[in-house]
């Protein structure tokens, strides 16, 4: 739905005051110690003239406040944030993102996989950031990062001494407004609490498997 002045969403927090006849939601929710990668997730890509840029600033950050949802309470205080963004005109025709962070384990972890249109030209474009208990890793397509394989239920990536293995659940994504053009005229599809399972070697040596049922998932043909 519309949201009205009423609503802010900024990097510092958000500010909610939604009213209809089927939801009422309201409240404030603070971001402290914003956790920013080491450099744009982008790379050198970011000069380029591209459809859509994405940005990742923070990925693991405290949070302090709550909502009122429909009359109850829920307090996201002592939760984890995280904060992204996109710049351009389109979504890609076809991409897979999946993101997630747990706060017990201090862990944070985004991979979108894209079709790039650049000139008369198109290529499948990757980005990932991997962010466990405070030490950063990256594998990218200017990195060389290799995707042998995406698809609705998994996900593999390798990139020289990095191996990721994602496993995804069956995805009930719910409609979300998506731009066209600069139109917020297109609808995908999006799961906010996805199942999915996490395996990420560094020399073949496994690092961690991780299981998280709240994991973000999207996938668009």
């Amino acid at each position: 739905m519309p949201y009205n002045e009423g609503n802010l969403f900024s990097k510092d927090g958000i500010k909610l005051n939604l009213e209809d006849k089927n939801l009422s939601l309201s409240g404030e929710i603070k971001y402290n110690h914003l956790t920013p990668i080491k450099y744009d997730i982008m790379g050198p890509f970011k000069f380029l003239p591209m459809e859509c840029k994405h940005e990742i600033v923070s990925v693991n950050h405290m949070l302090e406040g709550g909502i009122r949802l429909n009359g109850e309470y829920l307090d996201f205080t002592g939760g984890t944030g995280y904060i992204e963004g996109d710049e351009g005109k389109s979504f890609p025709e076809s991409y897979t993102w999946i993101q997630c962070n747990d706060f017990y384990k201090k862990y944070s972890i985004v991979v979108s996989i894209a079709t790039i249109p650049l000139g008369p030209l198109n290529f499948k474009g990757c980005i990932c950031n991997i962010n466990y208990l405070g030490n950063e890793y990256r594998m990218a397509t200017y990195l060389g990062v290799k995707v042998k394989e995406c698809s609705e239920q998994k996900i593999i990536l390798t990139q020289r001494k990095y191996k990721l293995i994602i496993d995804i659940s069956k995805s009930n994504g719910k409609n979300l407004s998506a731009p066209d053009n600069g139109k917020m005229i297109r609808t995908i599809k999006e799961d906010i609490s996805c199942k999915a399972n996490f395996k990420f070697f560094i020399n073949n040596d496994l690092l961690f498997d991780i299981a998280d049922e709240n994991t973000s998932f999207e996938y668009v043909e």
